[in-house]
């Protein structure tokens, strides 16, 4: 992969973790786009084929239109205000804003971490302010919290590798005093896997789009799972008053079904805190901390998304910059011991 991205003159940027594994991130778009354990080159994060050489990473970086080149991102919400153009007309188009993605991120890098900043403009179609910001990522290297204690044992038959980003997000002017924007973290996973959601209490999940196949989404008192597989587009959200803070996703490796990937998401959740982000046809009903987005389209690929929402900033008497810290956990081994290990981190059986 940096072979491929520098060859279309790209300058991707690499940390190495304690236990000799990789983690690799690309100013352009401002993503943690590699995660790799020190035992194998197989990424677990997802990416474009676009990425896999530099002849057709050549073509698609400088386009104008957007590209997806994968792995993990920061977008801003709420969606309905940035990426419909022509609200309320929502048919009509949708648009990601390039001030935002790919952004103009600065990079600076040290053998600890990686600190990537944006300066933007962003406007919302759907209230009509406008807001100067600034969204600052810092990318650093992360212990597994299965190698100490009672669970060392099992952290000695995973593979494992993970990192840490801290994002923080500031108004710097707004023509509207009303004005709440929220930062907005996507980490894409390979396709056709399982999400495991552990909530504080039975919830209904809400459908923001597509049509979920009886059978592949399922809540109890204990956890929300959601099978990733259906053809289409299809996302849920997840209330902050259920949501636990931590998310898991489960991939059964498609050449040895003995063995499969589990990577976990460890965030904050304030169960009070403005979350801003609304389905197209409920737009008032904000308070969804974290989301789970299924994609298997020819023009956007294959892809399950982990996503979550920090609480918004801006509005009146509200705070003009907030701070997010959140971990990714990657883990490669036998299926029984990764349903171990998602039992020990999410407290839910595979």
């Amino acid at each position: 992969m940096i072979a491929a991205l520098e060859g279309a003159g790209q300058r991707p940027l690499s940390l190495a973790g304690d236990s000799g594994e990789t983690i690799v991130v690309l100013p352009h778009g401002g993503r943690v786009l590699g995660l790799y354990s020190a035992a194998s080159d197989q990424n677990f994060l997802w990416t474009s084929a676009a990425v896999s050489s530099a002849k057709l990473a050549r073509e698609h970086f400088p386009s104008d239109r957007w590209f997806n080149s994968g792995g993990d991102r920061t977008w801003l919400a709420p969606e309905i205000d940035f990426f419909y153009p022509h609200y309320p007309d929502t048919s009509r188009q949708y648009f990601q804003p390039r001030q935002l993605d790919p952004g103009h991120y600065d990079a600076a890098a040290s053998d600890a971490q990686v600190i990537l900043r944006n300066e933007l403009s962003m406007h919302s179609f759907r209230r009509g302010w406008n807001a100067q910001l600034r969204i600052t990522k810092t990318i650093s290297v992360t212990s597994n919290p299965l190698a100490r204690g009672a669970t060392a044992p099992l952290a000695a038959r995973l593979q494992f590798a993970g990192y840490r980003l801290q994002t923080r997000l500031e108004m710097l002017h707004s023509d509207d005093d009303c004005c709440r924007v929220g930062l907005w973290n996507l980490l894409q996973l390979p396709g056709g896997g399982e999400m495991l959601v552990p909530v504080f209490h039975e919830t209904e999940p809400v459908v923001y789009f597509g049509d979920i196949p009886a059978g592949d989404l399922c809540s109890d008192s204990r956890c929300v799972r959601y099978r990733m597989s259906a053809p289409g587009e299809q996302k849920i959200g997840i209330d902050a008053l259920a949501a636990t803070g931590r998310a898991g996703y489960v991939l059964e490796d498609p050449v040895d079904r003995s063995r499969a990937t589990f990577v976990v998401r460890s965030f904050s959740v304030d169960a009070s805190g403005p979350y801003v982000d609304v389905p197209l046809h409920r737009p008032d009903a904000e308070g969804h901390a974290f989301q789970a987005c299924n994609i298997d389209a020819d023009y956007l690929g294959r892809f399950a998304e982990l996503e979550y929402h920090a609480p918004a900033i801006g509005g009146k008497g509200a705070p003009r910059y907030g701070d997010d810290v959140s971990q990714v956990w990657a883990y490669r081994g036998s299926r029984e011991a990764i349903a171990q290990a998602a039992m020990e981190l999410l407290g839910v059986t595979v």
